[in-house]
């Protein structure tokens, strides 16, 4: 099983290169997949050890800072206004759902990831509609309006599966203690949810590339510039805590789905291709991550 894992994650790229104009047909399904990750590993999280510590503050701090950081020094550098809006949402862009799945898999702890998971979507609900307000092309919207709308995103794939699992940890622990059998098998439930998402991000590369290759490739190169920095930074960081695996992936892995509905929100519509290389980048390397942990194993 071990072997096929490797492969996973490249064989997903290719068949969504592939099939990439069909995926949207099977868009809808994708948050019942997340849904359905979070909750078996929500059930198997103690509850008790579930707690904010320094590393949380850290990373948040670094997507606030980096973000807008690296927006005004793009545009004091005169790039491109697209590339500019690119790393600003790739940036701030919240964590992965899903990022439970990997991290756990290479060792992780998953108290950390779990607390992580949880911060930083919420930390987006509240910045994005702030920085949005004086940056990007729906100034006006109301931040309340903003607010709610981010949280009704995150909410219902993060906040639900959170509060069944525990309803089960007080009221219902043997349910709690099936559905935690099952934790193993959120690998291949999100291979599936990992296809169909990377088919809708090729395919939107293709669209919105059709006279827009300099800035697309500006977006290309920042957002692998930035994958990397985020990753290597967030393992340096993790590190000083006691889990690089944890910072490298609190850090690097992103809900990019999240990020490019953020971008066709708030920004330059094109801007949100940044999000669509930044998922490609982000799985080539944590398929990397899995065969080095496995070769090492």
């Amino acid at each position: 099983m071990n072997r096929f894992r490797n492969y996973v994650l490249p064989t997903a790229i290719v068949l969504g290169l592939i099939f990439h104009r069909y995926c949207a047909m099977f868009k809808v399904i994708v948050p019942y997949l997340i849904f359905t990750i979070l909750l078996l590993n929500f059930v198997a999280v103690d509850m008790k050890k579930l707690k904010l510590s320094m590393l949380d503050f850290w990373l948040v701090l670094f997507q606030l800072v980096v973000s807008l950081g690296s927006y005004f020094i793009i545009r004091a550098l005169h790039v491109n206004e697209i590339v500019a809006q690119g790393v600003l949402v790739g940036v701030i862009c919240p964590v992965a759902a899903s990022v439970v799945v990997i991290s756990c898999i290479l060792g992780a702890n998953r108290e950390t990831v779990t607390t992580y998971t949880i911060v930083g979507n919420l930390m987006a609900a509240v910045a994005v509609p702030i920085i949005f307000s004086f940056i990007g092309e729906n100034q006006d919207l109301p931040f309340w309006q903003s607010f709610f709308m981010i949280l009704k995103k995150i909410g219902s794939v993060i906040g639900l599966p959170f509060f069944i699992a525990f309803v089960f940890h007080l009221l219902c622990p043997k349910v709690n203690v099936f559905l935690s059998r099952f934790k193993g098998s959120t690998f291949y439930i999100w291979s599936v949810a990992l296809f169909i998402t990377l088919g809708q991000t090729i395919d939107f590369i293709f669209l919105h590339g059709k006279g827009n290759w300099g800035p697309i490739i500006g977006l290309a190169l920042a957002s692998m510039c930035y994958c990397a920095l985020q990753y290597g930074f967030g393992k340096w960081l993790g590190g000083k805590y006691g889990d690089t695996i944890a910072g490298g992936q609190l850090l690097g892995q992103k809900n990019t789905a999240m990020g490019i509905w953020i971008a066709n929100t708030y920004l330059l519509p094109l801007s949100s291709v940044y999000l669509a290389f930044y998922s490609i980048w982000q799985n080539l390397f944590n398929s990397w991550q899995m065969w080095q942990h496995d070769k090492k194993k």
